[in-house]
């Protein structure tokens, strides 16, 4: 099983790859530049597909965010805070997850979203030295994630 940051063993863990159709977007900019560069001639433009589709893989790849959650913490993209600043964790699907994501968004609250993974999780954030209300982020594993979240932490 794999570890987390201080050795301890890892519940939950998720990146947020692009979905397939994302990646027939980046095959649809590389074969676009071929056409682009064709008037120059074929090899500029088999030149410039390579380098399209090398520069949008290579910043759709790095841009993955990851979920972790352990024992004692939590990881979300960037973002990390202890297990036992959390508080309530639901899972939203259809209608109710674009509702979390629109209408029912609090402008405070931490974002890890993806447009291509309709479901969501909401993480209320329960320190008081924190202006922020949850973290929302996407999941494919809506359920999972929050059965990971509300296992008993640790630390303190």
């Amino acid at each position: 099983m794999p570890t987390g940051s201080a050795g301890e063993s890892v519940l939950y863990e998720e990146k947020l790859w692009p979905a397939p159709w994302i990646w027939m977007v980046v095959a649809g900019a590389a074969v676009a530049s071929v056409f682009t560069f064709i008037p120059i001639s074929i090899e500029a433009g088999i030149v410039a597909a390579v380098v399209v589709a090398a520069v949008l893989t290579t910043l759709l790849v790095l841009s993955t965010p990851r979920i972790r959650v352990t024992a004692a913490e939590l990881q979300v993209g960037k973002a990390q805070i202890e297990r036992r600043y959390l508080g309530d964790v639901t899972a939203f699907t259809g209608a109710d997850a674009t509702a979390q994501r629109g209408t029912e968004l609090h402008g405070r609250a931490y974002l890890c979203i993806r447009g291509w993974i309709s479901p969501v999780v909401r993480i209320t954030i329960e320190d008081a030295e924190d202006p922020t209300p949850y973290w929302l982020t996407s999941t494919r594993r809506p359920e999972q994630l929050k059965a990971a979240l509300t296992a008993p932490a640790q630390g303190g």
